[in-house]
């Protein structure tokens, strides 16, 4: 995670973003490979590109799975306290070049595109042909995975058990690289509280519930910060690590004030993150069973209504 050690210049909104965005190692792909490289998604001619491994992405929700993702919240009394999180996939999409190599280790070597089942009917029929291409968009490419979780939280496992099962059928998710993937390729990623030291306190926002929306792909990780929906921070430097920040959130059960502070724009911010999460998903023409929920069962939409 992001590390700022609570502090005070920092919104409660800034301290969940930071200590729940994953940082990934990146690895330089070699020069042969730059040149094969699908100039639909990688335009630009760059002598040194690095990309990062699905699994070492996946490596950064290990602990937080197990223990939970603790984010330092200031309150407006003064008080502070460290509340928990738990991140569950909530949705995924992968879609890559037809001519990927990772194809050939699925088990009946089907070089086609598909989908878990847990999707259900969540992608409309009417963007895939029979081949498994999306004709929304000749970028988009081949779309190896989607899951769709529709269960209850109560009922879910955290991301990393619900991606080890996933991989036992798609192995892509452990061996796909961001280069591999298309601009298209995305993730969200449910937090619930579970709970908050010191215990004993009842605050009506501690029980707020958050989804991120991430970009999978190489093509949107060297973009300026706030082009691709987060922070206005300086461009990455060559070898550190890679920065996953949200493009989109929606929340749930936001009821107090806790999470919106004036002073740090967090009103606007998050109408703004609701927005593009809401485009990204109206763009590619996917029904989030997730966001539908959040957005109809919120007291408090992010628009402010």
């Amino acid at each position: 995670m992001v590390n700022v050690k609570g502090s005070p210049k920092k919104s409660n909104l800034d301290r969940f973003l930071h200590c729940t965005t994953p940082l990934v190692p990146p690895q330089s792909l070699p020069k042969a490979e730059i040149r094969t490289l699908n100039r639909l998604w990688h335009p630009w001619e760059r002598e040194k590109v690095e990309f990062f491994r699905l699994s070492d992405l996946w490596d950064c929700y290990d602990e937080w799975s197990a223990y939970g993702a603790s984010v330092p919240i200031h309150l407006s009394n003064g008080e502070s306290l460290v509340q928990y999180y738990v991140p569950y996939l909530s949705a995924i999409q992968i879609f890559t070049s037809s001519h990927s190599s990772f194809r050939e280790e699925s088990e009946d070597g089907d070089r086609y595109p598909f989908s878990d089942s847990g999707s259900d009917e969540s992608v409309s029929e009417e963007g895939l042909e029979s081949n498994g291409v999306l004709h929304l968009n000749d970028r988009l490419g081949y779309l190896y995975l989607q899951y769709f979780e529709r269960s209850a939280p109560y009922t879910r496992v955290p991301l990393m058990d619900k991606i080890n099962e996933l991989a036992q059928r798609y192995p892509g998710l452990m061996s796909l690289r961001s280069v591999d993937l298309s601009p298209a390729s995305w993730m969200s990623v449910a937090w619930y509280p579970i709970y908050h030291i010191p215990m004993g306190r009842t605050i009506k926002d501690l029980s707020t519930c958050f989804l991120t929306y991430h970009t999978l792909s190489s093509s949107f990780q060297d973009m300026e910060p706030e082009e691709n929906g987060g922070e206005k921070e300086r461009m990455r430097k060559e070898g550190e690590d890679i920065t996953l920040l949200p493009f989109g959130m929606a929340t749930y059960k936001m009821q107090g004030d806790v999470w919106l502070s004036h002073d740090h724009n967090d009103q606007e911010r998050l109408a703004s993150l609701y927005s593009v999460a809401d485009s990204w998903l109206k763009q590619l023409r996917v029904q989030h069973h997730d966001f539908n929920y959040f957005c109809t069962m919120s007291m408090t939409t992010p628009r402010g209504g």
